[in-house]
């Protein structure tokens, strides 16, 4: 059994409970002396006594049924009293029925959430510039507990013993032809190609003495120095204007080829045998290359190191990025109607689907905690929740009884 303290808002209960009770006793006891003070009268005294008695009588009543549901009334044992203590384990699962029946059900989550208009409430938060950089920082401070507890014999592990078994085991021929095909059909790889093209231009222009010795050492021995010379720098002017013409004319016949060899190559990735049996086979060989979990290891480290470095500067890009964006998405979470509907359905659906699951698991919770609770004390807390109101049953009975022989009284003496 558990021993249930009290807080300083049970003592204002406490307190208004006892006022109630003060008030509902009052009530009975003022019946009870006008009940003397005309007994055997008559007139119009016989009224007020009949009133009085009958007052006496409603609030006896509601007195003793509003005290059964927590003790024995005088402390006698009557059946039937004492309800609480006697049944409140049958009262905890009663309740866990009822608001597992009517609260915790998928749909009236869904309907609460969706009535509260979370994400709009949410939005004109995170509008605020202020509570945007509380919240960056916030997630700057946890991204640096997080980082900061991720050891690298921890990482070395996770590299060695899963990721690269996993990838070892993933068939990379499709995926890197089928990647290789969206990349070629929205020609993203162009722009590599023009950095390559300008690039190559630029050295050539800058280095015409270096490209000439390269090609220089394939001159035959025998040729005349003057013709070798005259040769190799005929072969920089027409290179030179070769790649500048690759770089200037987006379809050039270069580019085509380009486009079409990458074309083909998608396609063998995802359907020519030796083609995909090669790809996986130097997919082996460098997932097991020993420099290959030490490369991770070494490019993890590195983006370790800088990404703590980046949120640990409150002016830094990082964050300032990362505050604008939330600003952002606070703008759009309560001025776009369309943004907001689609994520309210989806957190609505989300957080139906949660309580539909896991509702029988936690509406035990109720039955659980109460029956650990010792009966008179589980009678007392209930009573300080909810005895202050079922005081004004006693008042009303005390009234209702009192109206009630009066109204009886009245039909009396006109019936004799």
């Amino acid at each position: 059994m558990t021993t249930m303290a009290l807080t300083a808002a049970d003592e204002g209960r406490r307190r208004g409970l006892l006022r109630m009770r003060i008030v509902a006793g009052s009530l009975l006891v003022v019946a009870a002396v006008v009940y003397l003070l005309t007994l055997h009268r008559d007139g119009a005294w016989g009224y007020v006594n009949a009133m009085a008695e009958a007052g006496m009588v409603g609030g006896l009543a509601d007195w003793f049924a509003v005290t059964a549901l927590f003790r024995h009334p005088l402390g006698i044992p009557i059946p039937h009293t004492a309800l609480v203590p006697k049944k409140k384990d049958i009262f905890a699962t009663s309740l866990e029925d009822f608001v597992t029946g009517h609260f915790l059900t998928g749909e009236a989550a869904r309907q609460r959430y969706l009535d509260a208009d979370t994400i709009a409430r949410i939005g004109a938060w995170l509008e605020q510039p202020e509570n945007a950089a509380k919240l960056t920082a916030e997630v700057s401070k946890a991204g640096k507990r997080t980082l900061g507890r991720l050891e690298d014999s921890d990482m070395r592990y996770l590299v060695e013993h899963s990721l690269l078994p996993r990838l070892a085991t993933e068939r990379f021929s499709p995926m890197a032809g089928a990647m290789l095909q969206e990349v070629v059909a929205d020609g993203i790889h162009r722009h590599l190609v023009d950095i390559v093209v300008i690039e190559a231009h630029d050295w050539l222009l800058d280095n015409p003495e270096q490209f000439i010795g390269i090609v220089g050492e394939k001159v035959p021995a025998w040729a005349p120095h003057w013709l070798g010379d005259l040769v190799t720098d005929r072969l920089h002017i027409e290179a030179l204007r070769w790649v500048r013409a690759v770089r200037d004319d987006q379809d050039h016949r270069v580019r085509q080829a380009l486009d079409d060899l990458l074309r083909d190559l998608a396609v063998n990735l995802q359907e020519d045998p030796q083609t995909m049996a090669r790809t996986e086979a130097l997919k082996e060989r460098l997932l097991s290359h020993p420099q290959t979990a030490g490369t991770a290891l070494l490019l993890w480290g590195i983006a370790k190191d800088a990404l703590v470095r980046a949120l640990d500067e409150p002016q830094g890009l990082l964050r300032e990025r990362l505050q604008s964006e939330l600003e952002q998405l606070g703008r759009r979470m309560q001025h776009d109607e369309a943004l907001r509907s689609v994520v309210n359905e989806r957190v609505g659906d989300a957080l139906s689907y949660l309580v539909d699951t896991y509702a029988g698991e936690l509406a035990p919770v109720i039955s659980q905690v109460i029956n650990r609770w010792d009966g008179k004390e589980a009678a007392e807390q209930i009573e300080l929740y909810v005895g202050r109101d079922l005081q004004f049953i006693r008042i009303n009975g005390t009234v209702v009884g009192a109206l009630a022989g009066l109204i009886i009284h009245a039909l009396s003496q006109l019936a004799s």
